[in-house]
């Protein structure tokens, strides 16, 4: 039997519409018959499904139409993915992480690249990478390119001296330039709490009366990072201050120099109402807490009526002996009426700042100029 009987035996014809094959150019879904599907009522109900039902696509009908565009579309689908899966394959892309390897650059590179980065992340991030930029950020090289971009007159002479208090090589002791560039310790204020913004902590203090307290100043005091003011009572009140010059990042090479010098200030004024007294003490302190240089002053007396007046005292250790290694920074104030409550001298804006000194300058200039430090 040809190809063609085999499908007219399967219930499907194959000529043109209208005859027994037209069924070939639209195929009819015939449901499989149960057993009571017999008869000529079985026969009749077939035929209505095959006529009204949804089994016959007919391209008239839109839901037909939607079925043929779905089965084109995933057969172009089905094409198109396996001719993609014969066709090259595409380029990997690059791994960002290999594209910003920095290992891979020279080491005289990599100093310039890390130069730029906080000391705070050199010391606590990049030193924990590898042992090669331990090695750099343990070395002299990286932090001595980061001081020297500052090329003012005080970056200058900062380089200099720096350069000049090297330890030498062959020295046991870490390098202390990391700590150096950290705390910055040239040019700013290593009191702490110098205005009372953060109460009494940071001081060590001996109340008289009724003890210190923190108000707003009565005039503003220029240059202070708070305009508030501790304040004493009818007794004398102290506190007291000791900076261990090391740990703020300053090492003994440097501080027995001849390059560097010790700027003390400290403001202190009266109510308008009631005088006061105020008294000062500065001491240069070696490692055993032996005094080796000092400042002490007693100025006179603030009046009663005086217009709310703030006055300066300053001093500077330009001769520094060697060995120091403390500052120990102390002063105290009472009223000279005897009021209960806080009528005494009010202090703020203490300020203890170590300097680098500029050699002599021509015309008679003085030496002792203020520096700005090299990260302002």
């Amino acid at each position: 039997m040809d190809w063609q009987g085999r499908v007219r035996g399967w219930g499907l014809g194959t000529g043109p519409e209208g005859s027994e094959d037209a069924d070939v150019a639209n195929p009819v879904y015939e449901p499989k018959k149960s057993p009571g599907e017999t008869g000529r009522g079985g026969r009749r109900r077939l035929r209505a499904a095959k006529t009204a039902g949804p089994y016959r696509r007919d391209p008239s009908c839109p839901a037909a139409a939607a079925a043929a565009g779905s089965d084109s579309a995933t057969m172009g689908a089905s094409f198109s993915s396996g001719w993609a899966a014969r066709g090259p394959a595409p380029e990997p892309k690059a791994n960002p992480e290999e594209a910003l390897d920095l290992s891979q650059l020279p080491p005289e590179l990599l100093l310039v690249v890390l130069s730029h980065v906080p000391p705070r992340a050199l010391l606590g991030r990049c030193r924990r990478v590898c042992r090669g930029w331990r090695a750099l950020v343990d070395g002299q090289a990286l932090w001595l390119l980061i001081l020297a971009r500052d090329r003012g007159a005080a970056g200058r002479a900062l380089l200099s001296l720096v350069r000049r208090c090297l330890p030498q090589a062959g020295d046991a002791r870490p390098c202390p330039l990391g700590l150096f560039c950290l705390r910055r310790p040239i040019g700013r204020n290593l009191i702490r709490n110098p205005c009372g913004q953060e109460g009494l902590q940071q001081w060590v203090v001996q109340h008289g009366g009724h003890r210190w307290v923190v108000e707003e100043n009565k005039t503003p005091v220029p240059g202070a990072p708070s305009q508030t003011c501790f304040v004493t009572s009818f007794s004398w009140c102290s506190k007291k201050q000791v900076l261990d010059l090391q740990e703020e990042g300053l090492w003994p090479e440097l501080l027995d120099s001849d390059g560097i010098e010790i700027y003390v200030s400290d403001w202190w004024g009266a109510r308008h109402d009631c005088g006061c007294e105020y008294q000062i003490r500065v001491q240069l302190l070696d490692a055993r807490q032996t005094v080796l240089d000092e400042f002490f002053e007693t100025p006179d007396p603030i009046q009663q009526w005086n217009n709310n007046i703030n006055l300066q005292v300053t001093h500077v250790f330009s001769n520094i002996r060697t060995g120091v290694r403390f500052v120990s920074f102390e002063h105290k104030g009472k009223d000279t009426q005897y009021w209960a409550g806080h009528y005494g001298a009010r202090v703020t804006n203490s300020s203890v700042i170590v300097r680098v000194r500029l050699p002599q300058q021509p015309y008679g200039q003085p030496t002792n100029v203020p520096l700005r430090s090299w990260d302002q």
